[in-house]
């Protein structure tokens, strides 16, 4: 995918590019990979954890794009989270270095053809547009020279003991009934509350804090806030989505409070592989959603510094 810095252009989609990161998104699975887990605090990753973040626009990147870049950081040890477009670059005085490939990111869209419209016009109906991804290349800015030293500087990891108790903080501000007891952790749609076991049951303390957020992106989906589907029973593709998005929510919360868990909820890959076997889009949807559950969440608590964040699968539209 990725693509040389003498072309990066912004393109539009092949037909198979949902397929494309739907096979990269499997085939990390089958390995036991997780692609929203992953090894920061490691000799192999250089990176600090953090939300992926356009260098020149300020804003974060979300939905699937956050884990084509989050991948890209760990396969190419690149020491930062700040990307750019090849035409970002210069516009900054800078520029990408000489041979230096490039990583492909997406942006969601919809057409309608032709006859659709005609359709429509015919029965008077409205057209119903066709999703589709265009795609376009960003460099790391490890990649780049001459930049502005702000743009180039590393991010400096946040101090230790401030991390924890900024967490806790949030997780009071969205004011869910979340109680800390009992020995599962979970999430009751019916009563609209959140249950998770005291930290000291985990081995990690480090670990509670991506339980914690995973149980509340579930909470994020009740009717009175981002009405997702939660009427699936254990078991169904329904529940294997939903699992599907809070796990990657409370990925994407942990990395914007910089918090670096290890715990991997790893039991429903079998059923997130036969959602993803069946319908290509189904990643590219849960990262959408994951990312406006996340942005939900983290919301709630003001005093948190948060660069403003592209609409989840709409990232940088001129950004090529």
């Amino acid at each position: 995918m990725p693509r040389d810095a003498a072309s990066a252009r912004s393109g539009n989609d092949r037909p198979g590019l949902y397929q494309e990161i739907t096979d990269k998104i499997i085939a990390e699975l089958e390995a036991g990979r997780i692609p929203w887990v992953q090894p920061w605090g490691t000799a192999a990753a250089k990176a600090p954890l953090a939300m992926p973040e356009n260098a020149s626009a300020r804003r974060r990147y979300s939905g699937i794009n956050i884990l084509i870049l989050w991948g890209a950081v760990i396969e190419h040890g690149f020491t930062g989270q700040s990307w750019l477009t090849f035409r970002q670059a210069l516009g900054l005085g800078g520029n990408v270095r000489k041979g230096e490939h490039g990583t492909t990111v997406v942006y969601a869209d919809r057409f309608v053809p032709e006859d659709e419209r005609k359709r429509a016009r015919e029965v008077g109906d409205e057209a119903q547009a066709i999703p589709f991804l265009k795609r376009f290349t960003v460099f790391n800015a490890d990649q780049c020279e001459n930049l502005p030293e702000d743009i180039a500087a590393v991010a400096p990891p946040p101090p230790p003991g401030m991390i924890e108790p900024q967490a806790e903080a949030l997780i009071r501000a969205t004011g869910a009934d979340f109680r800390i007891g009992g020995s599962r952790a979970f999430y009751s749609p019916p009563h609209d509350f959140v249950q998770v076991p005291p930290p000291a049951a985990y081995f990690e303390p480090i670990n509670w804090h991506r339980t914690a957020f995973h149980e509340l992106g579930h909470w994020s989906g009740h009717p009175s806030r981002l009405g997702r589907d939660m009427a699936g029973s254990f078991g169904s593709r329904s529940y294997a989505r939903e699992e599907l998005v809070a796990e990657m929510a409370g990925a994407f919360v942990c990395a914007s409070l910089s918090i670096a868990p290890t715990v991997r909820h790893a039991d429903y890959i079998g059923s997130w592989l036969e959602v993803l076997r069946e319908d290509n889009r189904a990643i590219v949807r849960a990262a959408s959603a994951a990312s406006k559950a996340a942005e939900f969440i983290l919301g709630f608590e003001t005093n948190i510094n948060r660069p403003a964040t592209a609409a989840s699968g709409e990232d940088e539209r001129e950004a090529a």
